[in-house]
C-alpha cells in the first residue's frame, strides 16, 4: 500500500502561526484566549519549541481544530466558520448566551448606533 502524501506542515510552529493567521488571531489576541503571554506565543510558533500539553486543548478550541490537527498527526475537515478579527468572535459569544441575555446586548448595540448616526446628523447639519 502506497504511503498516503499529506501537505502536513512540518514543524509544530508553522503549523500553530498557519492556524493563528488563518482563524484571524494575532499573537496578542491568540494569547489572551489561551490565557499565555505573547512572548509564549512567538515562542511556541519558533521552530523547535513545542508548548506543554496541558496548553493544546486550549490552543486547538481557540483555533478551531483538533488536537491532532495542531499536532499534524491530521489534516483540518471543511474549516469551520471562524471569526477573523475581535468583533467577529465577540458576536460569536453573544449568539451562544440566553435570549434575554442577547436582548439586552443588542438593546445596547442599537442605542449605541442611533446615537452615533445622531451625532453625525448633528455635525452634517452644522457643516451645512
Amino acid at each position: 500500500m502506497p504511503k498516503r502524501k499529506t501537505p502536513l506542515i512540518e514543524s509544530f510552529g508553522d503549523r500553530l502561526t498557519h492556524l493563528r493567521k488563518a482563524a484571524g488571531y494575532t499573537q496578542v489576541e491568540f494569547a489572551a484566549e489561551v490565557g499565555i503571554t505573547q512572548r509564549m506565543v512567538a515562542y511556541y510558533e519558533a521552530p523547535d519549541a513545542h508548548p506543554p500539553a496541558h496548553l493544546l486543548p486550549q490552543m486547538a478550541q481557540a483555533l478551531g481544530v483538533s488536537v491532532d490537527v495542531l499536532l499534524g498527526i491530521s489534516l483540518p475537515r471543511r474549516p469551520k466558520k471562524l471569526a477573523t478579527n475581535r468583533l467577529e468572535r465577540r458576536l460569536m459569544a453573544i449568539e451562544k448566551l440566553n435570549a434575554t441575555e442577547k436582548r439586552q446586548i443588542l438593546q445596547i448595540i442599537d442605542t449605541f448606533i442611533e446615537r452615533g448616526k445622531l451625532k453625525q446628523r448633528i455635525n452634517e447639519q452644522e457643516a451645512a
